[in-house]
C-alpha cells in the first residue's frame, strides 16, 4: 500500500507543520480543527513560511499556490472518509487523543492507517480504542517540522510490518528519515531528552549556575546547537512536563519527577515561546 492522501485532525504547531511538508511534497492533506478561526490561523501560518522559501528562492510562487491548493481545510470529519492516512496531531493529552482515534476508527475506510503525533503516549493504548490495532502507528515529528528531518515511526505492539512499511516510505517521501522505534513511554527521543531538559532546570533552581550559563555549557562544551533551557522553551514547558509526567507515571522511575520550577513557571502561564516567556523572554 502506497499513501496518496492524508488528513491531518489538528491545527497547531505540530499540525500545522505536518499538513505544510506533506502538501510541499505533493501530497494531497484534508486539515481538520475545531473551529473555522483555528484553521484561517494555521492556513495564514502555512503561506508565510511558503512565501518566506519563496522570497529565499527555495520554491515558485506557482510551487508556492500549488501546495496551498492541495490543502482542503475543514471543521468536519467527514472530510477523512477516503484518505489512506489520517495523522492525529492534536495536544499531548490522552483523553482529547482517545476522542480522535474512537471518531476517527468510525469514518475512515477499511484499510487506512492512523497515526499518532505523540510525543509520549502508548500508540498501544491507542490501538486498542480502534478496530485496526495492527493498522495504528506513532509518527513522532520534531518541531519544527519543515526544518528537523527526525520522524520516530513508534511500533506498537500490534502494529503490522506492512504499516510500518508504508509509514517509512511516506515518511521518506516527504523528506524525512523514518527511524523505527518500539512503543514505550517518551520512546527514545523523550526519555532521553526530558531528564537532561528536567536536571538542567534543577541546576537553576539551585542556582548551580544562570539560565545563560547553564546553556552555554551544553553548547560549547556538548556542542549543542541549543541550551536544554532554551529548547525547553521552544518545545513548550508545559509539552514538557506533560512529558515529564507521563515518564514518570508509567515507568514508576522517581529520575522522571518533574522539578517544582518548571511545575510553578507552567503555573504562572509562561509556556515558553508560544506565550511571549519561558525560561527567557521573547517579546
Amino acid at each position: 500500500m502506497d499513501v496518496t492522501s492524508v488528513s491531518v485532525v489538528g491545527t497547531g504547531t505540530m499540525a500545522t507543520g505536518i499538513v505544510q511538508v506533506l502538501a510541499q511534497s505533493g501530497i494531497p492533506v484534508t486539515m481538520v480543527g475545531r473551529s473555522q478561526s483555528s484553521i484561517e490561523d494555521a492556513l495564514a501560518t502555512i503561506r508565510r513560511n511558503l512565501q518566506r522559501g519563496v522570497e529565499r528562492e527555495r520554491m515558485t510562487a506557482d510551487d508556492m499556490e500549488l501546495s496551498l491548493s492541495l490543502v482542503v481545510p475543514t471543521t468536519r470529519y467527514d472530510g477523512i472518509a477516503e484518505t489512506d492516512m489520517v495523522i492525529e496531531a492534536v495536544s499531548e493529552d490522552m483523553v482529547v487523543k482517545a476522542e480522535v482515534f474512537e471518531r476517527v476508527d468510525d469514518l475512515v475506510k477499511e484499510l487506512a492507517l492512523i497515526a499518532s503525533n505523540t510525543s509520549s503516549i502508548s500508540i498501544t493504548s491507542l490501538a486498542s480504542l480502534t478496530s485496526r490495532p495492527d493498522r495504528v502507528i506513532g509518527m513522532h515529528f520534531f518541531n519544527p517540522v519543515p526544518v528537523m528531518q527526525l520522524v520516530e515511526v513508534v511500533r506498537g505492539l500490534a502494529t503490522s510490518d506492512e504499516a510500518v512499511e508504508t509509514t517509512a516510505r511516506l515518511t521518506t517521501r516527504i523528506g524525512k528519515t523514518p527511524v523505527e522505534v518500539n512503543d514505550f513511554p517518551g520512546f527514545v527521543s523523550n526519555r532521553v531528552l526530558m531528564p537532561m531538559i528536567n536536571e538542567a532546570v534543577y541546576c537553576l533552581m539551585e542556582g548551580v549556575a544562570t539560565r545563560e550559563n547553564i546553556d552555554s555549557v551544553m553548547k560549547l562544551g556538548m556542542n549543542h546547537p541549543m541550551g536544554p533551557l532554551a529548547l525547553a522553551d521552544l518545545i513548550g514547558l508545559d509539552v514538557c512536563l506533560d512529558i515529564l509526567e507521563v515518564l514518570h507515571r508509567d515507568i514508576g522511575d522517581p529520575k522522571y519527577r518533574p522539578c517544582p520550577l518548571l511545575r510553578k513557571v507552567v503555573a504562572a502561564g509562561k509556556l515558553g515561546r508560544k506565550s511571549g516567556e519561558g525560561f527567557f523572554e521573547y517579546r
